[in-house]
């Protein structure tokens, strides 16, 4: 039975089209209505991110199902690589994750219009890639420590001499991740890598100078050879032999500009070794002069001088290199060059430098005491052969040196701020006295001089000297025109300085005038665990004149003025 309405008189006057028009709409309207409520949420159905269906689902629905699927990435571990070096990345530690949010806004309908609704029932969402958040300071940061971890340094080709035998060195290309590059990479690495895929990240490559090819060259042509035999060596009338094991502890290979291997020799350290420098040894390290003596006033040279004969490491080195690239033992036998330095005086020469006389000598007497004998016979040692040549200055500080215990000279009793005092060296200034006395009668002129500043008996008043290291010398020119050359000896009592040379004059005269501004001295009393008891002498001043003589008179005068303090009494407590 079909139920029929009646049309009103306004449809039944509608045309047949329009009629169906308003079905259609009627139609529509049903499905859009129907699409709304069949598909219920924002995503189309049959939408899944990486096999997770999410179709139909409303957008937190979506987002809430996701980061519970994806809430173990974090600890997902990716496999790196720099070079041929790999260590894993922790995903969450570097910054790492899926974007749960983000990636649902890739799945939701683009629009609540009809077209987009009726739509949904004719297709279904498909597969939606996920997005990946990365906190890019952690990866920097995570990838910075990786990489003092993975990158690798670059490493030259080299040849090495151990024991006597050579090694290689096989060179290695540098690698040094580009952090911010490889932050990209490790995103995509997260996103598309596959379970156990190793990722190589992007760095920089450094290729090494020195290649394979050219250390087999370094070893076939040079190495192997340098090391094969022993090389002996001539120095002056000295032989000695150089075995592989001494050579090759100071040989080494250094690449050059171009790449290419250059074998460099440690003369210093080879000269220093002790299968050379013990037999060098031999060789005299400094020139002797010839001995000097008198007979009555005149020198006689005995015939003794020796040169210094010196190998310098530049010299070692140029001997030895290029005997290590030859076979046999004649063949790898050399004569190093010698550095010979002749001495100033010579039994040739002596009588041309004007070494022909006695110009002067003077002899010191003391009480004798073990650190007098000991500081003024060495003092006397390192005097005794000085040569001073015409023009030059002669120092006591610079020829005896520092009185210290390792320069060979013990504590004694010297004067210091106007007492006696214990200190290294006490002693030496009967020497100082004896030299300035030597000086003053060969007639050369003094430079630099200082008495005591109280008397002493034993000197001649106002013509005696002391010296102190770092603040009071000892000097004289020679000013005579010709060589001088300085005689010093000492006893156990009594120190003798005599210069021979050529006299300038024919005699040195000493007169010493009277003692004026004298003044008495002190008494008083000392704990210094150094005190040395005192006797007392008055102070004055005094001037000696030096007087020469030539052809019969006087030429001239010299004046050498000296003040005394007093010396006063000291009584040690």
């Amino acid at each position: 039975m079909r139920l029929r309405i009646p049309l009103t008189a306004r449809e039944a006057s509608v045309p047949p089209l329009a009629l169906a028009g308003g079905a259609l709409s009627v139609g529509l309207g049903g499905l859009y209505l129907a699409g709304l409520l069949l598909t219920g949420g924002e995503i189309e159905t049959g939408t899944t991110v990486r096999g997770v269906d999410i179709g139909g689902l409303s957008r937190a629905e979506a987002t809430s199902k996701l980061e519970r699927h994806w809430a173990q990435t974090g600890s997902r571990k990716l496999t790196v690589k720099v070079g041929d070096r790999t260590d894993t990345v922790v995903a969450g530690q570097a910054g790492l994750g899926f974007d749960a949010g983000r990636t649902v806004d890739r799945a939701v309908r683009t629009g609540s219009d009809p077209v987009s609704v009726i739509g949904g029932f004719f297709r279904s969402g498909g597969a939606v890639e996920p997005v990946v958040r990365v906190d890019e300071d952690k990866a920097r940061d995570t990838l910075g420590k990786l990489a003092k971890t993975l990158d690798q340094k670059v490493r030259d080709g080299a040849v090495t001499f151990a024991d006597g035998r050579v090694e290689e060195v096989a060179p290695r290309r540098g690698y040094a991740m580009d952090v911010d590059a490889a932050v990209d990479t490790l995103r995509t690495s997260f996103l598309h890598g596959a379970t156990g895929s190793v990722t190589a990240l992007p760095t920089d490559e450094t290729e090494p100078k020195v290649s394979a090819e050219e250390v087999r060259r370094a070893v076939r042509e040079f190495a192997r050879p340098a090391v094969s035999a022993p090389v002996t060596l001539t120095a002056d009338d000295t032989r000695f032999t150089i075995d592989q094991a001494v050579l090759g502890e100071h040989l080494t290979m250094r690449p050059d500009d171009t790449g290419r291997l250059v074998p460099k020799l440690d003369g210093k350290g080879l000269r220093a070794a002790p299968a050379v420098a013990e037999p060098l040894s031999g060789l005299p390290a400094e020139p002797e002069n010839a001995t000097l003596r008198l007979d009555g006033d005149r020198v006689v040279a005995a015939d003794d001088a020796t040169p210094a004969v010196q190998v310098t490491d530049k010299a070692l080195s140029e001997a030895v290199l290029p005997l290590l690239t030859k076979s046999g033992a004649a063949a790898r036998t050399g004569e190093v060059a010698t550095r010979v330095t002749q001495p100033e005086v010579t039994g040739e020469n002596a009588a041309r430098l004007g070494l022909t006389e006695k110009m002067s000598s003077f002899t010191v007497n003391f009480e004798p005491a073990p650190y007098r004998t000991k500081n003024i016979g060495r003092a006397a040692e390192l005097i005794n052969g000085s040569v001073v040549m015409p023009g030059e200055t002669w120092s006591f500080n610079r020829t005896v040196g520092e009185r210290t215990e390792a320069n060979g000279f013990v504590e004694g009793i010297m004067i210091l701020d106007d007492q006696f005092t214990k200190a290294p060296g006490g002693g030496v200034s009967a020497v100082a006295t004896t030299m300035f006395n030597a000086m003053f009668f060969a007639g050369v002129r003094p430079v630099e001089y200082g008495a005591h500043s109280f008397y002493i008996e034993r000197y001649p008043e106002g013509r005696e000297a002391t010296v102190a290291w770092g603040s009071l010398d000892l000097k004289f020119d020679n000013d005579s025109g010709n060589a001088i050359y300085i005689q010093a000896e000492s006893t156990d009592t009594s120190v003798t300085i005599t210069f021979l040379g050529t006299k300038k004059y024919d005699e040195i005269e000493s007169v010493t005038g009277p003692r004026t501004n004298v003044k008495e001295p002190e008494k008083k009393v000392s704990t210094d665990k150094k005190c040395v008891p005192q006797t007392p002498l008055e102070g004055f001043d005094v001037t000696v004149e030096r007087v020469f003589h030539a052809g019969g008179e006087e030429v001239k005068r010299e004046p050498f003025r000296t003040h005394y303090t007093p010396r006063n009494e000291i009584v040690c407590e």
